[in-house]
């Protein structure tokens, strides 16, 4: 009666493997998707792939036999949760990369688990602890010593990337919440499939129609970088998500996703020569402390 308990605590090599890929793969996508944004605008670079990688995830789905169709009873809340985790984190985030570098949105993004934290209060009735109030404010700390900058007109330049980003990681928390509160009972590749498709075809027509891309207008390296977010990203990155999670606990999940941000600095220094230096290291260290009390509150 107590192997059971035991089986199921155990780390699995092979889920952490899975977590390792998603983790650098979702990280690695900050700077190309900052690339990204030299030939092509945000809302259609990020919707169109994102529709794409819909589609292959469902052909994935077909392949390993999990069902398609929506329980009627869960329609409403699918749509919700997908427009909060997808559309929100998709348009926001790509917008936000139009005044940020891709370092300062991979550590913008490590707040979401700590909105994560603050939202569970109100919509599941989990205490807000002094433990994760003071989580919230060491996060924030850390993004405000990046974001600040060397100068005032600075900060208040990268105002709006600011903004957008927060209002993203904010709509990616509450979505996570509303997901724990009203499970979407679904095969998981079936689930990123519709998840991605409703979360980004509002985010590829706003692009076609208010940014008008121009295919013509995207290099090898842009297709390139096209590919990565459509394949990668949306495709490969979530199926190992799902996959570690089904056999990985949750915190461990949550704090292996830690290392995205981590990729995000490291890759945007290394790809696109962004600053890497003690103050972007301090501040990702303040950062990824509050997450760490974030999560230790749980």
């Amino acid at each position: 009666m107590t192997a059971a308990p035991k089986a199921r605590t155990r780390i699995s090599p092979l889920g952490l493997t899975f977590l390792a890929v998603t983790s650098i793969g979702w990280g690695l996508n900050f700077p190309i998707m900052k690339y990204i944004l030299s030939e092509w605008p945000p809302l259609s670079a990020r919707g169109l792939s994102g529709i794409v990688g819909a589609a292959a995830l469902a052909l994935i789905a077909l392949l390993q036999r999990q069902r398609l169709t929506v329980p009627r009873g869960m329609r409403l809340r699918l749509v919700l949760v997908s427009l909060l985790t997808i559309s929100s984190w998709v348009a926001f985030m790509g917008l936000a990369l139009v005044w940020l570098d891709a370092r300062e949105a991979a550590v913008l993004a490590i707040s979401v688990p700590v909105w994560v934290a603050l939202l569970a209060w109100p919509v599941l009735g989990e205490r807000l602890t002094a433990l994760r109030a003071a989580a919230l404010a060491v996060a924030l700390g850390g993004i405000f010593i990046l974001i600040g900058g060397n100068s005032l007109d600075a900060s208040i330049g990268k105002l709006p990337g600011l903004l957008m980003a927060l209002v993203g990681a904010v709509c990616v928390g509450l979505g996570t919440v509303l997901t724990k509160h009203f499970p979407l009972q679904m095969p998981p590749t079936s689930l990123a499939a519709w998840q991605i498709g409703i979360g980004c075809l509002p985010v590829a027509i706003a692009g076609i129609a208010f940014e008008q891309p121009n295919p013509a207008a995207l290099s090898a390296l842009g297709w390139a970088s096209m590919a990565y977010l459509t394949l990668i990203q949306f495709c490969l990155c979530y199926v190992c998500w799902f996959v570690a999670l089904e056999r990985l606990p949750a915190a461990t999940a949550s704090i292996g996703t830690l290392l995205v941000p981590v990729v995000g600095v490291l890759s945007a220094a290394a790809m696109l020569h962004e600053p890497f230096g003690l103050r972007e290291i301090i501040a990702l260290a303040v950062a990824l402390g509050g997450v760490a009390l974030a999560l230790r509150a749980q």
